[in-house]
């Protein structure tokens, strides 16, 4: 059966190659198409046969083992068994059943010729063997049973000689057959060489030649079947195949019509036209491309959707956009479709139609909702259909569950939190716009709130295009409970408040699009139009690289004072004294961290002047930095860290209900030995 193929193969290097650079791909889609291409490095041995004064090659990944060779096998394919069968009744017989149906493994049939040994001239016995398939290396191997698991089966089943040519390189025995590198034996002047070396020399003296042979095959596009794209070739009795003229594409389907076997070819209007080159009757094609087809480069399509464009896409536009940024696909597609719409771009900048040759800059595989352990899906019933919660709560609720990549559960208590953070936004927005209660004027504590919406900002928009959702939400849920703390604390601030309730509904926009414009249409000026439309909100301050360590130091200070007044049990403490510690503490901070790991440290610290003025105090810190040195973490230097602290003071007056004082420790301070950076001493009345 004629079928129509798409040469994949020839791109098989270049797909194997481009693999390296496609850093922004999950690594095991990388490794399917890895082994899918299946490049092998190896050596092709030609084996004369004198009866028919011709050569058979043999593809091999193992040359040092070819003194093992005791047979060559054809697959049934193979043109040399096509020739054997056409002189020879049981080879012919043989070639026939396995073509239809294989006997197994270990099937095959001797010939009447042998092939001539290239090293020792020997004669071997040649045969059609089901094991050995057309489409892989040459379509021939040379049988080394003692060193290879389907030759000794086949070997055994045949009773051809097993010749031990490589010996473990331990020197114990080797249970047959043995695979491994090793050492050689009984072959000739390459006794004693190790394995790799042996192949080397064999290339070297010409015994073979280098070769790379591909597991990827041919890709065949024929389909006998309605939907599809029609194969633009007309058959001719006088021409042959020729293709339909580009002024004559695309060729478009017939209505459909129900009938058996194969709709186009049964439809005659379709079928009956007239060759493009004589001009005499002719016959359209039948098959169709498979559907992969037209998926390897819809992407440049959606790029040009201008019906009147008088090609399959604007490479214009196609090269200002491509490649994609982001392209969120299952991992089943790995080794065909993506497979696919990397060769379709690789082509298509051959012909000079693309300026790229990857498609898809970043791959995201998307996990799985399960529902009691097991996939969701309609043959299983557990499907949950999202209008039974509705859509923003469902999309909400999947976006918090886990980073896009991974599986999760569903459940009914998460997807109720899920609403619930719904309303806590809405009601915190609404609250807010028909209360009167505000300040006009700024006070210090505001200054904390503008700085953590310009964090909130940065850290939103980071996670967004690192597409981890999940932690967009956990900053969003997070900067909603500072703005309920902060109004709750006292009348807010009318120009920071407003400016960070609108900048809440611009985050929260893209996960949840009608809570968005909802949220948006109560704070928004009157000309300010849809969310959709609005600009993505930027800091208005500048927002360190290291804001994270801003929010840790507070966190972890927060943490310290509830541990002490629970330790302590001090319900209602009246002052909370944060002391910072003192400027040179930083500096040999800093001084062990960047030390190479492991190394001595006291000595390089007290070497620092700044650091070494403080006597015992310094010895005894540097004492405690080497001992801690493995677990330092980034810091913020002391003016940074009071200035934090001072206007996040609000923040512990507000939950403890105390007068909060933030001072830096001096000389004398008694708190001075017990302040470390970003780790303030705390002294609680």
């Amino acid at each position: 059966m004629d079928q129509w193929f798409l040469t994949i193969t020839d791109y098989a290097e270049e797909l194997y190659e481009g693999l390296d650079d496609l850093d922004g791909w999950p690594e095991g889609v990388r490794d399917s198409q890895r082994n899918w291409i299946g490049r092998q490095e190896g050596a092709r041995v030609s084996f004369e046969v004198p009866a028919l004064d011709e050569t058979v090659d043999a593809f091999t990944t193992r040359l040092d083992t070819i003194y093992g060779a005791t047979y060559v096998a054809l697959s049934p394919g193979h043109d040399l068994a096509r020739e054997l069968a056409a002189a020879d009744d049981a080879v012919a017989a043989y070639v026939e059943r396995a073509r239809d149906d294989p006997d197994g493994e270990t099937s095959g049939v001797k010939t009447d010729v042998t092939a001539t040994h290239p090293l020792t001239g020997e004669e071997l016995p040649v045969y059609v063997a089901g094991y050995v398939l057309d489409d892989v290396g040459t379509g021939a191997v040379m049988g080394v049973p003692a060193h290879n698991e389907r030759d000794y089966e086949f070997a055994t089943d045949h009773d051809c000689p097993v010749a031990q040519v490589v010996e473990p390189i331990d020197g114990e025995d080797a249970t047959l057959p043995f695979t491994g590198d090793g050492m050689l034996t009984d072959s000739g002047e390459y006794d004693g060489l190790a394995s790799s070396a042996a192949r080397e020399r064999l290339l070297d003296a010409d015994v073979a030649e280098a070769d790379v042979q591909y597991r990827l095959r041919d890709w065949l596009i024929s389909r006998q079947r309605y939907w599809g794209t029609p194969i633009p070739v007309v058959h001719c009795d006088s021409c042959g195949p020729v293709l339909v003229p580009e002024e004559d594409l695309p060729v478009e389907l017939p209505e459909f019509v129900q009938t058996t076997g194969n709709p186009l070819a049964a439809n005659e209007e379709f079928v009956e036209t007239t060759c493009p080159d004589c001009g005499e009757p002719a016959e359209r094609e039948t098959d169709t491309m498979d559907t992969f087809v037209d998926s390897s480069w819809y992407f440049l399509r959606y790029l040009s959707n201008d019906d009147a464009l008088d090609a399959p896409f604007d490479a214009d536009l196609a090269n200002d956009w491509m490649p994609v940024d982001v392209y969120v696909g299952g991992e089943e597609h790995a080794v065909l479709h993506l497979l696919y719409i990397r060769f379709f771009t690789r082509a298509l900048a051959d012909l000079d139609l693309l300026d790229v040759s990857e498609p898809v800059d970043r791959l995201i595989n998307q996990g799985t909702i399960l529902h009691s352990g097991e996939k969701m899906s309609k043959s299983k019933g557990n499907a949950i259909a999202p209008h039974e919660y509705g859509a923003e709560t469902t999309r909400l609720f999947v976006l918090s569950a886990a980073h896009p990549a991974q599986d999760f559960e569903w459940t009914v208590k998460d997807v109720s939190s899920a609403y619930d953070f719904q309303q806590t936004l809405y009601s915190l927005t609404a609250e807010f716009v028909e209360s009167d209660a505000v300040r006009d004027s700024s006070a210090p504590h505001d200054a904390y709130l503008e700085r953590e919406i310009d964090r909130t900002v940065a850290a939103v928009t980071d996670e967004y295009e690192r597409f981890r959702f999940h932690r967009v939400i956990s900053e969003i849920q997070q900067f909603a409970r500072l703005l309920r703390r902060y109004r709750a604390y006292e009348d807010p601030y009318r120009y920071a408040y407003v400016r960070g309730l609108r900048v809440l509904a611009k985050l929260v926009g893209p996960l949840a699009p009608y809570l968005g414009e909802e949220l948006w249409s109560m704070v928004k000026q009157d000309d300010d139009g849809l969310i959709a439309e609005a600009r993505w909100p930027s800091p208005l301050q500048d927002v360190a690289d290291d804001y994270h360590v801003e929010r840790q130091l507070i966190r972890t200070t927060l943490d310290d004072v509830r541990d002490i007044t629970e330790v302590v049990d001090i319900d209602d403490p009246d002052e909370i004294d944060l002391v910072v510690a003192q400027s040179w503490k930083y500096r040999a901070y800093e001084i062990a961290r960047e030390a190479d790991a492991g190394s001595a440290i006291v000595g390089e610290i007290m070497g620092d002047e700044t650091v070494r003025d403080h006597d015992d105090a310094a010895a005894d810190y540097a004492a405690i930095l080497q001992d801690e040195q493995a677990g330092l973490e980034p810091i913020v230097d002391a003016d940074r860290e009071l200035e934090v602290l001072q206007q996040a003071a609000w923040l512990f007056e507000e939950e403890f209900g105390a007068t909060v004082t933030v001072r830096r420790a001096s000389d004398g301070d008694d708190l001075a030995r017990k302040a470390r950076p970003n780790k303030p001493a705390i002294h609680i009345n």
